[in-house]
């Protein structure tokens, strides 16, 4: 154990932090700057407002890590003189590539809601391979230099607690390790699940996989001082399986990146989707309904724009062009977050779609906070009544409906375009978002922070 060397400089240095102005935290994240997405976003957010609440980041990520996308308009958010550590990373993503025959750089990293050709055996060995043999997830590699790193580190450079954000979740078990063998207080950090999340069931898992899967998540919940979690319906799930002391930080929003006073918007009747559009996002009577619409109401094909911004997979693009919509729709692609930030204000509505999959109750996407920031009404799809529809009904900031409503869908549709003739539709909301304020959020964590450094 490293905690009880009797080591005069650790115990020195120790001393000399205890002692200090702010307190220190290690942030474990394998998403960083350059890496782009809204995953990045977390721990980013989170380390941007630690200091204002009496606590230093010290932030320990990969080198060279296999980002989807970068982007580099994340770096201003990196707080000023902060130390980051980068440690080495491999992950098979590049064989993977050579396995399925993807081309050098191609993502790959959503095999499970995006598939941009039609499946080939090569994909069912390759997920059979990291459901079982990749545990946690396809950067378990990073695991043990990892933690043999960071004990040797925190030796000569001790921090008062450490915070982990999962997934992935190999970033939860090298917390775990860490924890166990410094004697540092945790507190673990869930954007997903880990056992529960929806891909989680379509993992080709033999019992071993399976139960080693579920060792460590128990692992890391004995381990942990707190825990938190994006929804209370997960909070509740993440207690059933024997986690304690759980508490629920929603993703929030950024005020930085929004402009002080909400602007109308012009253009289109336009409905824009941010993120993943997977197989299991498929909105079919939507679009059913759109094109029943642009036969039967005046002007409304002439309107109607559909902007899917990033992967889209192949089954929604047979889908649009089943319905005859191909003509009305944009897909950018990946972009920028700060060209993603403009998208959103200037969208007359933003189109949320939650995974059609057993845990959508609980499913809060981060990006329906940028959402409710920009004060433009959202359009929901769930299969089931969410955490989600609770949040826009208080805020006042859209509706949620069935995926398979579609005398509901049809009445919202028309009820938002007849709002768009009249300009109505363009104003800005005026919600009240504030308790979603990351400042706010991240002051709740630093609160956390200092119950369990005590």
């Amino acid at each position: 154990m490293l905690l009880g060397a009797k080591d005069g400089k650790w115990y020195f240095e120790r001393w000399k932090n205890l002692t200090a102005l702010k307190k220190k935290v290690l942030l474990i994240t394998y998403y960083w700057p350059p890496s782009g997405g809204i995953g990045v976003l977390r721990c980013l957010k989170i380390a941007k407002y630690l200091r204002e609440n009496g606590w230093e980041p010290v932030i320990f990520t990969a080198d060279g890590a296999d980002y989807p996308t970068l982007d580099h308009s994340n770096d201003h958010d990196v707080p000023e003189g902060a130390t980051v550590l980068r440690h080495p990373i491999w992950e098979p993503y590049q064989a993977y590539r050579k396995l399925t025959g993807k081309p050098p750089g191609a993502n790959v990293n959503n095999v499970f809601y995006v598939q941009e050709d039609k499946g080939r055996w090569a994909h069912e060995l390759a997920v059979w391979v990291r459901s079982n043999f990749f545990i946690p997830d396809a950067r378990c590699f990073w695991i043990p230099s990892a933690v043999r790193f960071l004990c040797r580190y925190l030796k000569a450079h001790p921090v008062d607690a450490i915070f982990s954000d999962g997934p992935p979740h190999t970033n939860t078990r090298i917390a775990t390790l860490v924890s166990r063998k410094t004697g540092i207080p945790w507190l673990a950090d869930f954007q997903d699940p880990w056992t529960q999340i929806d891909y989680y069931q379509l993992l080709k898992l033999t019992r071993w996989g399976d139960a080693r899967h579920r060792r460590m998540e128990q692992e890391a919940f004995r381990q942990a001082s707190k825990i938190t979690i994006v929804s209370p319906t997960w909070k509740k799930d993440l207690e059933a399986l024997g986690a304690r002391n759980v508490s629920v930080i929603p993703w929030g929003f950024d005020p930085g990146d929004y402009p002080p006073e909400p602007r109308a918007v012009g253009g289109k009747f336009a409905f824009t989707h941010l993120g993943i559009m997977g197989y299991d996002r498929r909105p079919d009577v939507f679009f059913k309904v759109l094109a029943d619409l642009c036969r039967d109401t005046p002007g409304f094909q002439e309107d109607l724009r559909l902007k899917l911004v990033g992967q889209v997979d192949q089954s929604v693009k047979a889908a649009l062009q089943g319905h005859g919509l191909m003509g009305a729709v944009e897909m950018p692609g990946n972009v920028p977050r700060s060209e993603a930030l403009s998208l959103t204000l200037n969208s007359p509505i933003l189109l949320l779609l939650l995974n059609q999959q057993p845990n959508a109750q609980g499913r809060i996407p981060g990006k329906l906070f940028e959402y409710l920031a920009a004060r433009r009404p959202v359009f929901c799809l769930q299969p089931m009544e969410s955490d989600v529809a609770g949040i826009l009904a208080r805020a006042g900031a859209g509706q949620a409906l069935g995926y398979e409503d579609e005398a509901g869908i049809r009445q919202a549709v028309l009820g938002l375009y007849r709002q768009y003739k009249t300009g109505e539709l363009l104003q800005p909301l005026a919600s009240d978002i504030s308790p979603y304020s990351i400042q706010s959020l991240t002051r709740e964590i630093a609160g956390f922070l200092d119950e369990i450094a005590g």
